[in-house]
């Protein structure tokens, strides 16, 4: 399984940005997918996560301001993320969560000016 980002970059607070995660190779193992990120001196964190029948679950702080979705046509998942706060920037990573363990993509940088 193959998965790469796109769509980060540099916005100011308050902006919005749109990432999307395209997935190749073996698909039919994955049984779910997400957003990871990981800001500098920090642990990576969950920050939104889509299973196969379309259960979501969010990191409390990007409720209400991020959205994840999945397009099963196009094997892609994209995380919206609206009002960016300084505190959004990171390093997102997209993953395919598997019965056996999990497929990371290489990530991409938000950064959000304030």
């Amino acid at each position: 399984v193959q998965l790469v980002e796109s769509g980060g970059g540099l916005v100011q607070a308050g902006g919005s940005l749109r990432l999307s995660c395209a997935a190749s190779g073996s698909i039919f193992s994955i049984n779910a997918m997400g957003w990871y990120r990981q800001a500098p001196g920090k642990q990576r964190e969950l920050v939104a996560s889509i299973t196969n029948d379309d259960s979501t679950n969010y990191l409390d702080s990007v409720k209400g301001r991020f959205t994840i979705s999945r397009d099963n046509a196009k094997n892609t998942v994209d995380l919206q993320m609206n009002n960016l706060k300084s505190e959004d920037t990171a390093v997102y990573y997209c993953i395919g969560k598997t019965g056996w363990g999990a497929y990371w993509g290489q990530g991409t940088q938000v950064t959000v000016s304030s």
